[in-house]
Parts: structure tokens; sequence; C-alpha cells
């Protein structure tokens, strides 16, 4: 079902919007949970280290198709705004054409590279075996990342945001079962875990696919769409290439943080794996509205309704910050507890690393809120550049801090906690700025 965001009232049409793309990541991260907990529970502490320093190595990899996908989204959202259908199924041929080269050129590359980008990441030798199996697996479903998200984008570009949360559905459940089944049952430890993300990523990916083509016969591209318009070709490269170098950045920069974090050894990777899980659980769901917010945007940007973006923006910022308040005390109240899902009791140094991490992060989300909704705003009104810009200065801020603070022996891995919501605040206060100065 398509949903036109330039029509309804403001806040309740972005919510209806939004809260099936929330709920799917909060699947997705149910079982990226689920496969931490399962790890942690039954593997130990070194094989949960070893898939935590996996996960975001995969998470920076994945996030180059990822922002290629959101950037080619904000044009669908646009053409769709504006009713042009002929330049939005070109658009859709180029892009799935470019980001499928991309897909494969990166797929191979990993391949090749595996052994010098654990050695860049310092993983130490206890679990570098444990790490490079799970990576050797998981890498197998690259292909599949890129069939979802792109089809996903596609489907919230034009206000379908239902049917890429059911796919997604399909793919947690059958994850999380297959996790039971190759790990518990089959005792094939960490490359098992990461057999089950595969096989359930092409679930999803593949089925997607198949269903919009099946289905949404207005997607369906014939040959006079199937023209490589340098026009078209520039919009789609600009936007996604941009996109994609604003997650990419973002993801290198946490990338550089856990090559930080593994120098002080697998307790202190054991429980940044697991703090980072809870940590990202927490913001999603703003993460996600940032995201609506973003179609929304692009939409009433294409359709030239002017004045509902700018209530627009109201009304996302006040319910933004509303939701990033509620669970800010709840991670900082419950902080321990949660640590306690996957780390055993008797692990104590471990949970207060978690602890101390998820209380120092988990003080400050309002300032990653209004982040998501500055990117949101930035690539949909033609500004991807900005978003760029604002995770340079976020994650710069972040990673040169988190070198400096926990070189002094008095701060130690605290410093690489505390490194985070400044950065977070540096780039809200830039992009308000922007904002003042350029749109007011």
């Amino acid at each position: 079902m398509q949903r036109d965001l330039t029509q309804g009232p403001i806040t309740g049409t972005m919510l209806r919007f939004a809260l099936p793309m929330i709920a799917g990541n909060l699947l997705q991260q149910f079982y990226n949970i689920a496969d931490t907990l399962i790890v942690g529970r039954y593997l130990g502490v070194q094989a949960l280290a070893a898939v935590g320093a996996a996960y975001t190595l995969m998470t920076f990899l994945t996030s180059i198709l990822l922002g290629l996908c959101m950037g080619s989204g904000a044009v669908f959202s646009l053409r769709f705004g504006e009713k042009n259908e002929k330049i939005l199924k070109r658009s859709i041929f180029i892009s799935f054409v470019l980001i499928g080269t991309v897909a494969l050129v990166l797929n191979a590359a990993v391949f090749l590279f595996i052994d010098p980008i654990m050695g860049l990441l310092h993983v130490p030798m206890e679990i570098y075996g444990l790490m490079r199996n799970y990576l050797w697996t998981i890498f197998c479903g690259i292909i599949a990342v890129f069939l979802y998200n792109y089809f996903a984008s596609l489907l919230r570009a034009v206000g379908n945001s239902l049917i890429p949360l059911l796919f997604l559905g399909i793919s947690a459940v059958l994850n999380i079962a297959l996790d039971l089944l190759f790990v518990l049952v089959y005792g094939w430890g960490v490359s098992g875990a990461g057999a089950a993300t595969v096989i359930s990523q092409f679930v999803s990916g593949i089925g997607i696919c198949i269903y919009t083509l099946i289905k949404m016969p207005e997607f369906r591209i014939n040959k006079t769409h199937m023209k490589f318009d340098s026009r078209v070709l520039k919009e789609i490269a600009g936007f996604s290439f941009l996109t994609c170098a604003q997650q990419s950045v973002m993801n290198f920069g946490i990338l550089m943080v856990q090559g930080l974090v593994n120098s002080f050894g697998a307790s202190v990777m054991a429980a940044f794996a697991a703090a980072v899980k809870i940590d990202s659980f927490a913001y999603m769901p703003v993460q996600d509205f940032g995201n609506a917010f973003s179609t929304f945007i692009a939409q009433n940007y294409g359709a030239g309704k002017h004045d509902r973006i700018k209530k627009g923006i109201r009304s996302a910022v006040k319910t933004s910050i509303l939701f990033c308040l509620i669970i800010s005390f709840i991670v900082c109240v419950f902080a321990k507890e949660l640590m306690l899902i996957f780390i055993q009791p008797q692990e104590t140094e471990i949970l207060a690393v978690g602890v101390q991490y998820l209380r120092i992060e988990g003080a400050f989300y309002c300032g990653i809120g209004c982040l998501f909704l500055l990117y949101g705003l930035y690539r949909a009104v033609r500004k991807p550049e900005m978003s760029v810009i604002l995770t340079v200065i976020s994650l710069g801020t972040r990673v040169i801090l988190a070198y400096v603070l926990s070189a002094i022996p008095a701060i130690g891995v605290a410093g690489i906690w505390a490194a985070v919501p400044i950065g977070w605040i540096l780039a809200d206060l830039t992009g308000f700025l922007y904002y003042k100065l350029r749109f007011n």
C-alpha cells in the first residue's frame, strides 16, 4: 500500500508511516540480540567478543549499501512527490544497476582482504580464529543485504513501510530458530550463528524482491526505461554516494573505535559487544523515525509544500525529544539489569564496564535523536552533503577524543564512551545553526 505523505494530519501521518519501520528494526535488533545472547550464554566470552567485533565490521560494510539505497530512496520520494512516473522508473533502473555493481565488487573485496582487515582491527590472537570463521560465513550474505535494503527503500519511498516490516519479521523469526538449531543442536559454534543470519537475510532479500515485482506492477521496468540518462544518473549518484559516504564515515569511525576497544582486551570487548546491542536497540526507534521524517520531507519538498515541511520539522523535534527522554531514563536506571541479559552475574568486570558505557551514552540520547532528524532533513531537501559534514563532525570528534581521553590513566576506557555524546552535541549545534542561516 502506497501512502501519500503530502496529505493529512502531520504528526499522525509521520507516526503511522514510521511505526512499521520502527517495528521492523526492533525486530532486527531482537534477532541481533538473540544472536549475541545465544553466543554469550552458550559459547563463552571469547566467542561473544569475536561476534561483537565482527558485527561492528559487518555494520561498516553493509552501511555502504544501506547508504546507497537510502540516497536512491530520497530521489524516489522526490519523484513520487512530483508525480513523475517516467523519471521514477528510470531512476529505479539506474540505481539498481549502480548499487548492484557496488555490492558485487564489495563482496569480492572483503573475501580477498579478510586477513589485512582483521590485522587493522588489532584482533587479539585468542579470538582471531573464531572471528575469522564467523566473518567468512557472514560475508556470504552481502548480496542479500543489498536486495532487501534496495527494495525496502523503494517501497518506503512511496509510503509503503508495512511490507518491509513483514519480510524483516519473517527473517527475524527464522534467524532465531536457525541460531538455536545450528548452535545448540548441531554444535556449529560461531559459524552456525553466522549461517543462521545469512540464510535469513536471503529469505528476506529474495522475498521482498519477488513481492515487489509481482504485486507492484507500477514499478516494473520495460525497455523504454533502461536508458542511462546522464541527468538521472548524476542525481542518483550524487544522492547515493553522498549518503553512502555519510553512512560509511559514521561506521568507519565506529570501526576505529572498535580497534581501540580491542586494545583493552577480551573483557572490555565483550562488555562493548553487549552494551552496543542494548544501545542500538534503545535509540533505533528514533533513527527509524528520522528516516520516516526524511521521506515525509522529501515527498512534500517534491510537491512544493514548504509550509507543511516547517510544521513537520517542529512536530518531529518534539516527538523525538520526548521519546529520547523516556528511553534515557530507562537505560540509565536499569543499566545493570540490561547487561545481565547477556552477561553472567559472576562476570563482574564485564558488567561494570558495560554499565558505565550505558549510563554515559544513555544520558544523552536526545543528542543522537536530533542528529538523525538533521540527517533526514538535509537528505530530503537536496543537501546530502550536509549529512556528510555532520557525520564527520560527530565521528571525528568521537574518534579523536576516544584516543586522547583513553590514553589518560585516570580516565581510561571511560574516555571512549564519553567521546560519543560530545560528538553528537557538536554536530547538532552545527546542523541547527546551518538550518537557521540557510532556511530561515
